[in-house]
């Protein structure tokens, strides 16, 4: 072929195919040739320029490339990095992020686990979506019942989100925590609870939070009063997740706390699909690192500094 004629096919292809829409296998037909010979036409068309392909993005580059960075650094499938700005502020930018991601994975059928805390509580608000979900169904990760910050409880949590996506959704009516080893066995164990604990372990996709060190953990002194320094003074736990505190290779500890607490446990979380996990601050950075260490989540939505500290 000509030179000129090879260049005048070559432009005709990219226009069909990038301007008029036209897929490689109706421009194959409309021009007589194979679909293989239009696909190796559209990459000479790049090669020499006669295609140029710009990615328009809004979102700040210097982001782009730290997400990417903690992709490959941890071995995640996304990182979704925002501004950093103050504690609440960052929060509900976080929970707003965290919100759009769960709308662009999310399908029909699916079960929904959703753990709790502050940082959920701004996913949940922000929640809002046209389409209903009928078919879809919201469960809780982790206990929670009592009267205090009942706002930030799994199940308000998991209420608020059936409600805006127009979802099923499912309640565990059992404490965070209870008095001994022996008590969660038996309460567990009851037909209406194991009921839901079953189903959480079907989730297809779970968003959890992921807290802090122990001594900056309000969780603990609210639900272990006076004997929450057995905890704090644990120099080998760097955070927790869905209840369950962890080391810095994002393993359970072995302790009275994990033992009592009424949540999905760590090895169970592993198994679930899809984890994203919704965190930021810099006293969260080694509980964070431990969670990415452990491969305890897929998916990180956090804030710049945090995902500074993360590559440092």
């Amino acid at each position: 072929m000509a030179l000129q004629e090879n260049r005048r096919i070559l432009i005709k292809v990219a226009q069909m195919y990038y301007e008029e829409g036209a897929t490689q296998s109706e421009i194959a037909d409309k021009i007589g040739v194979s679909r293989s010979l239009i696909s190796k036409y559209l990459t000479t068309a790049r090669e020499l320029g006669i295609v140029e392909i710009t990615i328009h993005d809004e979102h700040d580059p210097q982001y782009r490339l730290l997400e990417r960075k903690i992709e490959r650094l941890y071995g995640l499938r996304e990182v979704v990095c925002i501004d950093s700005v103050g504690l609440e502020s960052s929060k509900k930018q976080l929970g707003e992020a965290a919100a759009q991601y769960l709308l662009r994975m999310m399908k029909d059928g699916q079960i929904i686990g959703i753990s709790s805390g502050t940082t959920l509580h701004e996913v949940a608000k922000s929640l809002n979506s046209p389409q209903p979900y009928p078919s879809v169904t919201i469960v809780p990760l982790v206990g929670g019942v009592g009267d205090e910050r009942v706002d930030i409880h799994a199940n308000s949590l998991v209420a608020k989100i059936g409600d805006a996506l127009q979802a099923n959704y499912k309640l565990l009516h059992v404490p965070v925590m209870v008095d001994s080893k022996e008590a969660k066995e038996v309460l567990i164990r009851q037909p209406s609870i194991r009921k839901i604990l079953d189903l959480a372990e079907k989730s297809s996709i779970a968003v959890v939070g992921i807290g802090g060190s122990p001594e900056h953990s309000t969780m603990v002194k609210s639900y272990l009063g006076s004997s929450h320094q057995e905890i704090t003074q644990d120099g080998g736990i760097v955070g927790d997740i869905c209840y369950n505190f962890i080391d810095k290779f994002g393993k359970s500890i072995p302790n009275s706390w994990n033992e009592r607490v009424i949540a999905m446990e760590i090895d169970v979380l592993k198994k679930i699909p899809l984890v994203i996990g919704v965190a930021s601050g810099l006293e969260k950075v080694n509980a964070i690192k431990a969670a990415l260490e452990g491969n305890l989540i897929h998916v990180l939505v956090t804030d710049e500094v945090t995902g500074q500290a993360l590559v440092g």
